[in-house]
Parts: structure tokens; sequence; C-alpha cells
């Protein structure tokens, strides 16, 4: 039986995938501020937390973790599926000058790695007092009366 070419099938199929949302990031992330901290949470399941290398190099914050295939023998194993990403994954974050960059903290825990980078103390918002004494201005309303 001959088969029908259907171009309008073939350009609906061709704008679809044009036009489908981009495949989401492998290490979706929040960030947020939270008192004079800011909080990076990376989504990092199935990765092996010795693979997880974080630098931070002229402003630049770099996380690098790997995710391995843990299915063995790829040879015997036919795919009806596979959607999750495996590989070396990378993010960068650029740092601000308001950051203290020597006291970021990292922890991972249940596929979740968080990191803490705390407001530099410079950065930090303060208060001024304003001091205020009568002593100084009478005196200069005194010598000003006198001549």
């Amino acid at each position: 039986m001959p088969t029908r070419y259907d171009p309008f099938h073939e350009v609906d199929r061709w704008l679809t995938n044009a036009m489908r949302a981009p495949a989401p990031t492998a290490m979706p992330m929040d960030l947020y501020r939270q008192g004079d901290v800011f909080l990076a949470r990376i989504d990092m399941p199935g990765v092996d937390p010795s693979t997880v290398d974080i630098d931070v190099e002229d402003r630049t914050l770099t996380i690098r973790a790997e995710r391995t295939n843990d299915v063995g023998g790829d040879a015997a194993v036919q795919w009806l599926s596979r959607e999750r990403p495996t590989g070396t994954f990378a993010r960068q974050l650029t740092l601000g000058y308001g950051v203290s960059m020597d006291k970021i903290a990292a922890d991972y825990r249940d596929g979740v790695l968080t990191l803490t980078i705390p407001v530099a103390e410079e950065a930090k918002p303060r208060k001024v007092t304003v001091s205020h004494s009568a002593a100084p201005s009478s005196a200069v309303l005194s010598t000003a009366s006198e001549g």
C-alpha cells in the first residue's frame, strides 16, 4: 500500500518541535537572600557527593558534578525511555562585590546542594549615630558677640 505524503503534517511536526519549551536544565537552582546570607539550593539527584567540585575564581563560582548511569552493561540493556541526563554538568554564578567569598559554605544532602554565601561585613547596612552638643555652638556665638 503506498504511503501518502502530507506536507502540512511535516510542517506541523517541525513547528511543534521548534515551539516546544526548552529542556529543563540538569541542575535547577533556587537563589534567595535570607538575612545576611544568600542561599543557592541546586537540585542534583543521583550525583555522587565525591564528584561535586566547587571553585571560586575572579568573582565566578563554578559548580561541577557528575551523574553516572547506574545501569550496568549498556550493551545488554534495551532502553524504553531515557530521560535522566548523565555526564558532567556545570553551573556558574557571578558573585557581586558585596559577598564574602572566603566564607562560602556548601552542604549536600538528599540530592540538594546548598551553598551559603555570606554578605561581606563592609556591605552590610549600618546606622550612623549623630552626636550633638550645645557647647561648640555657644562658643561660636559668644566670640561673635564680643567682636
